[in-house]
């Protein structure tokens, strides 16, 4: 008997600076009823999903910072999410923006089953952007200002009937995250992301994003055996235009579906979780095939050392 789990892909279009928490969980509780009727398990949902992408502005009042920012989990605006997932049977993954009550701030993501209890949290590890206002650029990316980065790394969980495992945005852009998973048996890995199609530092780029979200999930997913799930914010926010390209990708790196607007869409695929073992027991057998003796500088050096250049001879 082969283990299935249906998921849908979340996309949200844009979410503007002045939209309630409320009227956000509306749109995500919309999705979740679309997903229930066309047989979903798991609906996915973007990074920092309840809100606008608030990293993209200078904020300096902590009042106003905090705002932003969950404390609970479920709390007064997403229980109805809880509830009616529950009601419907149906579980989700959420990204939001998380305050600990011991003061510490992340961009977390939430993995919620069917009943309605949660299996666990994830903390993005990869946090891109930028410390300090930058005034040249057309818009901030004060990710690494406003957030720590996670300090419990890649779990995965066993959920929905297999190995579950998260990551968020940047996360998919390391191979390591997905090889941590891999490494953990990862059958199913869940990423929510918001891209600005623009990437001011090297606008060289803006016309490959569509090109590496793709890559780096197919990639990932075909190299560790696992399915991969990207969810998307799209459209234009605040001003920024936000790559959608919401999609589900099998083991075998092939794209299975794919978001065909940039605004509110459920993206759905079967997933047969046991496809994961034609890749994890052929291609990428682990056990058999890894030469760990030979990757010691994945761990031991953070930045590229170039050998030193040969001595001139005379």
């Amino acid at each position: 008997m082969t283990r299935t789990v249906v998921v849908g892909a979340g996309q949200l279009g844009p979410v503007r600076r002045e939209d309630s928490r409320d009227s956000v969980v509306e749109r995500l509780i919309v999705l979740v009823e679309e997903g229930a009727s066309q047989g979903c398990q798991l609906v996915v949902f973007p990074e920092l999903a309840l809100t606008s992408f608030f990293p993209r502005w200078a904020i300096e009042d902590p009042r106003e910072l905090d705002a932003w920012f969950e404390t609970e989990m479920p709390g007064p605006a997403t229980k109805a999410l809880f509830d009616v997932a529950a009601e419907r049977g149906v579980g989700f993954c959420l990204g939001y923006a998380e305050l600990t009550p011991d003061g510490h701030r992340y961009n977390s993501q939430i993995l919620v089953e069917r009943d309605g209890s949660v299996v666990g949290i994830f903390r993005k590890v990869h946090l891109p952007g930028h410390e300090e206002i930058e005034p040249w650029r057309p818009f901030q990316h004060l990710e690494r200002r406003y957030f720590e980065p996670g300090p419990d790394g890649f779990g995965v969980w066993r959920s929905f009937g297999g190995v579950v495992g998260m990551m968020i945005c940047n996360d998919r852009r390391w191979p390591e995250t997905y090889r941590v998973m891999g490494l953990q048996g990862a059958e199913l890995i869940l990423c929510g992301y918001n891209t600005p199609r623009h990437y001011p530092p090297d606008p060289s780029q803006d016309p490959l994003q569509g090109f590496h979200n793709a890559l780096v999930m197919q990639s990932g997913a075909y190299q560790n055996g696992t399915w991969v799930v990207g969810v998307a914010k799209g459209g234009t926010e605040e001003g920024v235009e936000m790559l959608a390209e919401s999609c589900i990708i099998a083991p075998s790196g092939q794209i299975v579906a794919a978001a065909a607007t940039a605004g509110d869409e459920l993206v759905v695929a079967s997933c047969d979780l046991d496809r994961c073992a034609h890749y994890k027991e052929t291609l990428f057998d682990f056990e058999r095939y890894r030469m760990i003796e030979h990757y010691g500088l994945i761990t031991s050096r953070r930045g590229a050392i170039a050998p030193d250049p040969p001595e001139e001879t005379s």
